[in-house]
């Protein structure tokens, strides 16, 4: 019997509550409405994630708080939330449940819907099997209604931890009757940023959706500092607050069109839309082909010779006995000459192309050496000849052009033979390349 009253009071608590229903604030910001809904049909929520979402009007807002109880914060934001008349949805972890039970049963009297989220906040259901992922669920709800006891029911609710989600993980979910949640806008309150960012970030995301679920951690001190002023702020731009419960006995679901909750449309195609129709008709628009369509007669039952042209007769030279083969109209024959009149180009002659001499700077190198650049005993030698005529200096007029790159259609000519010189015993030359024989 009393936990018969404790769930009619919960219910009565969890209705519509308007700004002038709320105690102590004529002015606060409430619940616009209650929706109700049936898990089974909708078994995935949350446009950042999913195609479907709740089926909200513009700026139209659902609060929910992931991660508590923990009772320094929770117990701040329920005091928040109290004083405007907001109900939200507490997604709790179950470890937290057991250790603070006098907070989840405040936040279930109070008339907030009360929700899953895995035993111990595991950031691995991405990749973990479903039999551990099982136990973190079950687990979960065991808790959190021990937790309870009679002060309420666990709604069968479910956020992934760290939205990680897994298609496993949500197929267990759905054939268990649970709706798994993701969210519409995130406030970012779990990466340590003030309480003023907090607001910020949570009203610009909801600006620019118009509507949507929205992502809070009762955990964090930010957040608990941060309400007030989003509460504020959201009333303050018309947004209004709706309440989430799940479909009774005693509450029936709320009425809504299928489009309603259809959030992300799949994007057009590249071809025309193809539109299902019947194929089935009376009669075809086009007659099916007979043989007799083409020309063929079926005297012969299996045998259908097929004429597609008429026969051509045959063609006798004149004054011969030369016949030739018939002519068939189709395909048509083409004639080509046999020789080809093309005027060729003549053949390049050497006059078209410049020559270089590549051993140009060979035969430089292999001139006998100057006097001036011989070595010390070959100059010593030298001076005391005084027979030796003295060379002189080419002038610049009469130097060989200095090697540069090819210009135009050049041939390389091959390299001339190395010149042997002959067996005898060199004396230090010029570089030590080419001596004098004695």
């Amino acid at each position: 019997m009393r936990r018969t009253l404790l769930l009619l009071l919960a219910m009565i608590i969890a209705g519509p509550a308007a700004a002038a229903d709320c105690p102590g604030n004529p002015a606060a910001l409430g619940v616009s409405r209650t929706i109700v809904v049936d898990p089974t049909e909708h078994p995935l929520l949350g446009g950042l994630q999913y195609h479907e979402s709740l089926p909200l009007n513009d700026r139209e807002v659902v609060l929910t708080f992931d991660d508590g109880p923990l009772p320094a914060y929770t117990t701040r934001i329920l005091n928040v939330l109290a004083s405007e008349c907001v109900k939200a949805t507490f997604f709790m972890v179950g470890r937290m449940a057991q250790a603070y039970p006098q907070v989840v049963k405040r936040v279930a009297i109070e008339g907030h819907t009360v929700a899953n989220h895995s035993q111990t906040h595991p950031f691995t259901f991405h990749k973990m099997g479903i039999e551990q992922a099982t136990r973190e669920i079950q687990d979960g709800f065991t808790s959190i209604r021990t937790a309870l006891g009679d002060s309420g029911e666990v709604a069968p609710f479910f956020r992934i931890p760290g939205l990680l989600r897994q298609e496993s993980v949500e197929q267990y979910l759905a054939a268990e009757g649970v709706m798994t949640w993701s969210v519409d806008a995130v406030a970012d309150d779990w990466r340590h940023i003030n309480n003023k960012e907090i607001v910020r970030r949570a009203i610009n995301r909801l600006e620019a959706k118009g509507r949507g679920i929205l992502l809070l951690h009762d955990i964090q001190p930010a957040t608990a500092l941060a309400l007030p002023s989003l509460l504020a702020e959201l009333k303050a731009r018309g947004f209004k607050i709706v309440h989430v419960i799940p479909a009774s006995a005693n509450q029936p679901k709320t009425v809504t069109a299928a489009e309603q909750w259809v959030l992300r449309h799949e994007p057009p195609g590249i071809w025309p839309r193809v539109v299902l129709a019947s194929l089935a008709a009376s009669e075809p628009v086009l007659e099916v082909p007979s043989p007799q369509s083409f020309g063929a007669s079926a005297e012969n039952g299996a045998a259908v010779p097929v004429a597609l042209v008429a026969p051509a007769e045959k063609i006798q030279i004149e004054d011969t006995e030369i016949v030739l083969q018939p002519l068939t109209p189709w395909p048509h024959s083409a004639s080509m000459p046999t020789e080809l009149q093309i005027e060729l180009l003549p053949a390049p002659a050497k006059e078209n192309f410049r020559y270089i001499h590549v051993w140009r700077s060979l035969a430089r190198s292999t001139r006998a050496p100057s006097p001036r650049r011989t070595l010390a005993s070959t100059t010593g030698a030298r001076h005391n000849s005084p027979m030796e005529p003295r060379i002189a200096r080419p002038k610049d007029h009469e130097r060989a052009p200095a090697w540069g790159p090819p210009g135009g259609h050049q041939i390389q000519l091959p390299k001339p033979a190395a010149q042997i010189p002959p067996k005898g015993k060199p004396t230090a030359g010029l570089f030590g390349q080419v001596g004098i024989l004695r």
